[in-house]
């Protein structure tokens, strides 16, 4: 997928690994809608728009915002909350809210950025391939290996890593390519809720290299991704080998 002068949306993009990744995308020459619930820094080739991932209409008129800028080719969904809670602790069972909320945010909100945008990209013109554009969503290692505590946040980010496949065969035939990423923990925001200790003890058992991910090697990956048209249907782990204990 061509970047320059392409429209693309990233979600998260006040912070983190979409931050990281709008400003690789405007550096390439592309417009890029950074969507987020806190507004986005202003920066070259960047418009910050406030929205929730989750709420039909604000996504609407986000997608909006970008099509006025261009055809929508490239949208790269970054925004998630992170929560940690047993399924029977010691002041009892699980909040069924806050699982609830979980997966609204991190499942449901991954389909409606991935529906809405898809929505915008069949309108637009196939290159020389076909390819009308990508999008790619993000999982997390913990859909494969979810540790005690993460029911709601392993549930929600395996959901997504189901999503990628069936998505991908329905939208090739619009030209419309679909990835996962699926991080290992990063020095982000969101990891920086994770307590000290465990960020240190998941770092030394990173086999290489022993440390948080770097939101713009996230970036480099899902630049790669969009340039390179096979990456279809697949969920690629961005780990550094790290596969997760129980606890």
């Amino acid at each position: 997928m061509e970047m320059q002068g392409v429209s693309a949306i990233v979600t998260g993009g006040a912070s983190g690994l979409g931050q990281a990744t709008a400003h690789a995308l405007a550096a390439a020459g592309a417009h890029v809608v950074a969507v987020d619930l806190a507004e986005a820094s202003a920066a070259p080739g960047i418009v910050p728009v406030v929205a929730d991932v989750t709420d039909e209409a604000a996504f609407e008129r986000a997608v909006a915002v970008a099509v006025e800028r261009g055809p929508l080719g490239i949208v790269v969904h970054c925004a998630g909350i992170v929560w940690a809670g047993r399924i029977v602790g010691r002041n009892g069972p699980h909040s069924l809210e806050q699982f609830r909320r979980v997966i609204e945010v991190n499942l449901i909100g991954t389909f409606n950025v991935l529906r809405l945008t898809a929505a915008a990209m069949q309108q637009n013109a196939p290159n020389a391939e076909g390819e009308r554009g990508v999008i790619v969503v993000t999982s997390s290692i913990a859909a494969f290996e979810g540790q005690i505590g993460q029911a709601a946040y392993a549930a929600s980010k395996g959901g997504v890593a189901s999503l990628v496949l069936p998505a991908a065969r329905e939208l090739a035939a619009f030209g419309i390519r679909v990835v996962g990423i699926a991080p290992g923990v990063f020095a982000t925001p969101m990891g920086q809720q994770i307590p000290d200790e465990i960020r240190r003890t998941l770092s030394e058992q990173t086999p290489f290299p022993k440390r948080l991910g770097h939101p713009d090697e996230f970036a480099a990956l899902a630049m790669h991704i969009i340039r390179n048209p096979m990456l279809n249907g697949t969920v690629i782990r961005l780990d550094g080998g790290l596969r997760m204990p129980p606890r």
